[in-house]
């Protein structure tokens, strides 16, 4: 039986930690532009300084997406995007590059493709495990079960709303790492990023000894340096998303998103180094 990559997942977060930094850990959906183009553009952001890349699983109504991820989403299935083609993006960028990949998806396709063979497929394909938002931890008993026989990470959502009673229900049942969204709301780019995902982090660390990462707003490298100062990980998905978008040929959009790869990782690596 295959296993996933778990455990690399929690080894690059704990050599972050090591490097007394955060990690930067990048989204980008699967089939867009193409699902070529996709794997391209995986590669290009861990080439630029992404520690892990979460390949979102593009969804026709994507709840926690604002408008830059539904337009991708909507361009990749409109391209004929399957979840095959998803976990192919998943093996070819872990293959390539050696790093962790997770997928990102809503809980809806993988309910109807079979959990025991996504969580298999998944596996056999390198992935280091999923992230379920809309995914209620008292449902997941069934899909946990496959994830941990198959060695995957589930990481689950939580959010400044999120009671601190249900903080640690969540973080109990997770693995991998917490996935903490800065503020109420959709995906997207902000100006700021505020004081309540610092607030967030605290109170979910006093429940889990998992790594914390912050996702929802961080746009660029002022934003990750800032986040990257209390939290175990910094997620960056709508900028990447946005780059590709504006871009008037791949190899741009190739290009861009591996310099802002670069760029929040240095904001990340000085951010501690200036709070110290």
């Amino acid at each position: 039986m295959s296993t996933g990559n778990i455990q690399l997942l929690s080894d690059t977060l704990a050599k972050a930690k090591s490097e007394d930094r955060a990690a930067l850990v990048a989204y980008l959906p699967a089939g867009f532009p193409t699902v070529d183009g996709a794997i391209e553009a995986v590669k290009a952001v861990i080439a630029g300084g992404a520690d892990i890349v979460e390949v979102g699983l593009p969804h026709s109504d994507p709840v926690l997406d604002g408008a830059i991820i539904q337009t991708a989403d909507d361009i990749a299935l409109r391209g004929g995007v399957k979840i095959a083609d998803v976990l192919r993006t998943v093996r070819e960028a872990h293959t390539a590059t050696g790093a962790p990949v997770l997928v990102m998806t809503y809980w809806n396709p993988i309910d109807r493709y079979g959990v025991e063979r996504f969580a298999t497929e998944l596996a056999e394909a390198g992935g280091a495990g999923c992230i379920l938002p809309d995914l209620p931890v008292q449902e997941s008993a069934l899909w946990r079960e496959h994830a941990d026989k198959h060695g995957l990470a589930t990481i689950f959502v939580v959010a400044p709303s999120s009671k601190n009673e249900r903080l640690a229900t969540i973080t109990a049942a997770g693995s991998g790492f917490v996935y903490a969204a800065s503020l109420m709301g959709v995906t997207g780019t902000r100006e700021t990023v505020g004081n309540q995902a610092q607030e967030l982090v605290r109170r979910t660390r006093a429940t889990s000894d998992l790594p914390v990462c912050v996702g929802l707003g961080v746009s660029n490298a002022v934003q990750a340096k800032e986040v990257a100062a209390f939290a175990d990980g910094v997620i960056v998905g709508s900028a990447f998303v946005k780059l590709l978008l504006d871009a008037p040929d791949q190899a741009t959009g190739l290009t861009a998103v591996k310099a802002l790869a670069g760029e929040l990782a240095e904001g990340i690596r000085r951010s501690r180094k200036e709070t110290v």
